[in-house]
């Protein structure tokens, strides 16, 4: 079957199932194309918990669809490559976080959304890389344990008057990003603003002209004027800016810039996951009840400082 036909099959039984299919900003262009929803995945989680589907398809990798889970645990989630797992999330385990939680236990936790869910089980609120500095700054003690992104805790240090214990986890993909590759380019293209993610190294975020997320990034491009930008961050986000931005240029920062694991599903991936009920996502009612609570925190202290 061609891309069009995989395409038609996975809509024609994501309706049989009633079922949602969820993409992340770096998915193949062909499984975004299709999607009920594309964004960051936290984003997509908390939208899918709010809709009426049975079965949440989470193309990404398996710590967004665990998320899914947590948030909508009376629904079924398949991850469709059983495969798609995340580096940076591994980087930290439950049993090292209860030991640096051990080492330090007038620490408040703060665990990035890129952490799988034993991780979060422990963890006191959450923060994805957009609101990560308002969730510190707000965070009701000194001390804090920042895990596992020791980048995105580096950006956010810059930013709050907080002691930061901070986990020497990173991206593979980001991290390996150097500023000898965005130099030439900034020279290249001058008048073209750097965007970067802020899981890139801190020399590589110095040099941007905004840090945000991938959903910031996307909004971003579309409300600056520029017609031009060099983009820092996994190449999967091209499909969402030149789709939203037909008329602009968009200069990926590296040619590194392809995470391995979200380019690890395709479309006869998400058909068979649909045909076999595979790869469902199976987490215990303990690290449910206990995960939810720092997502649910972050959401209330976000709501919070919005509100102030």
């Amino acid at each position: 079957m061609d891309i069009k036909e995989l395409q038609k099959t996975v809509r024609k039984l994501l309706k049989e199932k009633n079922a949602i299919l969820l993409a992340h900003n770096y998915q193949r262009a062909e499984i975004q194309e299709i999607a009920d929803l594309t964004g960051d995945s936290y984003e997509l989680s908390v939208k899918a918990s709010r809709t009426d589907a049975d079965i949440i398809v989470f193309c990404g990798v398996r710590f967004m669809a665990e998320s899914a889970k947590i948030l909508s645990p009376e629904k079924t989630v398949l991850l469709p490559n059983a495969n798609a797992g995340c580096p940076m999330a591994d980087m930290i385990t439950a049993q090292q976080l209860e030991r640096l939680k051990s080492q330090y236990p007038e620490a408040y936790v703060v665990s990035y959304v890129n952490t799988n869910a034993d991780v979060k089980a422990l963890s006191d609120v959450c923060c994805t890389s957009s609101n990560a500095v308002n969730i510190v700054k707000a965070v009701p003690a000194r001390k804090v344990i920042f895990v596992p992104d020791k980048n995105l805790g580096s950006y956010v240090k810059k930013f709050v008057d907080k002691d930061m214990i901070i986990w020497n986890g990173y991206c593979p993909t980001h991290h390996h990003i150097y500023p000898e590759e965005i130099i030439p380019l900034k020279q290249k293209y001058p008048d073209a603003p750097f965007v970067c993610h802020p899981e890139c190294r801190p020399e590589v975020v110095e040099l941007a002209d905004k840090v945000t997320s991938t959903s910031g990034i996307i909004k971003f491009a579309k409300e600056d004027a520029h017609k031009q930008f060099i983009i820092g961050t996994e190449e999967g986000i091209l499909y969402q800016l030149k789709k939203n931005n037909p008329e602009k240029d968009f200069i990926l920062a590296s040619h590194g810039f392809i995470c391995p694991n979200m380019k690890r599903t395709r479309l006869e991936d998400v058909i068979l996951a649909l045909e076999k009920n595979q790869y469902e996502i199976n987490l215990s009612p303990a690290i449910i009840e206990r995960a939810r609570v720092p997502l649910e925190r972050m959401i209330e202290m976000t709501t919070g400082l919005l509100s102030r």
